[in-house]
């Protein structure tokens, strides 16, 4: 999650555990990293919810690594993350001196059939999430846009602004459209969401679909400037009271299914990686490392100070999801990928 104002706190008890049982010992695990650089890459622009995420862990993560090396951040915008995952992918050294995130929709990219995506997720280095998001779609509350609420989206055209096919912020909307005839007119090429939220205020476009409340402005909910129209059904506890969820909209069985597909990413969250085929030593030290950076007190008082939620899972998590999507039924996935293009 992005920036959240002072709406919410890391749990007063979920903060104490991690601070008790934090261990920010580096791992020892193979070669170190001492005098070296470790990159932290972003597939997305500068300002955003993943460039705070990067740069958050970027801040952090040499503490817990042998030789406690210095990390950079790198902005690798397009594509909606592809261009960051085909570079961890193909071109990236496999020490773990490079590692990135990306959307949660990104690695979904090859099953989808999304040009661009060449990678196989199923054989990425997942390092884990520093937290679960609940995705929503939100438009400008102004009397120049008519959609008020869901029912509104049914027969009145909604413009909503997205990074690109790999991306959640383009796929929902033209998912949505397509499955439940939802009125949504995409406008891409977005480089990050920030740029989006920009483009609404300054009333070029008029809603998004994206992966949370955090990621809008901290002021936008309490004075109004947007309204809630629907989310999506979240094992996080970051939900939305009182706003549909979208699965719950479905008509049929095969319906449903083909919803739960399109937001098969949610539970993703905010994915860090390392190339594939890395050798196993040097897998578990990156892995180790990264989780012990989310018990760090550091990084959780510095997320606290950010209004970032901290919902940590581990790199075991990821590919565990990974591997259920990726055994989703090819007429489903065929289904939402042809929408979503």
């Amino acid at each position: 999650m992005q920036r959240r104002g002072a709406r919410r706190a890391i749990p007063l008890i979920a903060t104490a555990y991690l601070l008790l049982s934090a261990a920010p010992v580096p791992a020892q695990q193979g070669p170190g990293f001492a005098g070296r650089t470790v990159q932290v890459i972003v597939g997305f622009g500068a300002g955003g919810g993943f460039d705070l995420w990067g740069r958050l862990v970027a801040r952090h993560i040499g503490r817990h690594l042998p030789g406690n090396p210095t990390v950079i951040v790198q902005n690798m915008p397009g594509a909606g993350g592809f261009i960051a995952v085909n570079h961890i992918y193909n071109v990236a050294p496999k020490d773990g001196s490079v590692i990135a995130i990306v959307a949660s929709s990104t690695p979904l990219g090859p099953i989808n059939g999304a040009a661009g995506a060449r990678f196989d997720s199923t054989k990425l280095t997942w390092l884990g999430t520093p937290t679960i998001d609940t995705n929503t779609c939100v438009a400008l509350n102004s009397p120049q846009v008519k959609v008020k609420t869901l029912a509104d989206l049914y027969h009145t055209e909604l413009i909503v602004g997205g990074t690109g096919p790999g991306a959640g912020t383009y796929a929902w909307p033209k998912g949505l459209s397509g499955l439940l005839g939802l009125k949504f007119k995409v406008i891409g090429g977005f480089p990050s969401a920030s740029n989006v939220l920009l483009a609404i205020e300054r009333g070029e476009i008029e809603g998004i679909c994206q992966t949370g409340l955090a990621n809008l402005r901290p002021d936008w909910i309490a004075n109004k400037t947007v309204n809630v129209l629907l989310q999506s059904a979240s094992a996080s506890r970051f939900v939305v009271k009182g706003v549909p969820v979208v699965t719950d909209l479905a008509k049929t069985p095969d319906q449903k299914a083909a919803l739960e597909f399109l937001y098969a990413g949610e539970s993703i969250g905010r994915p860090f990686f390392a190339p594939p085929d890395m050798p196993a030593d040097r897998a578990t030290m990156m892995q180790e490392a990264f989780m012990a950076t989310m018990r760090d007190p550091e990084f959780l008082l510095d997320a606290q100070k950010q209004k970032l939620d901290v919902e940590a899972r581990d790199g075991a998590y990821l590919a565990d999801i990974i591997r259920k999507v990726y055994a989703t039924p090819k007429a489903i996935v065929d289904q939402v990928s042809a929408l979503t293009k």
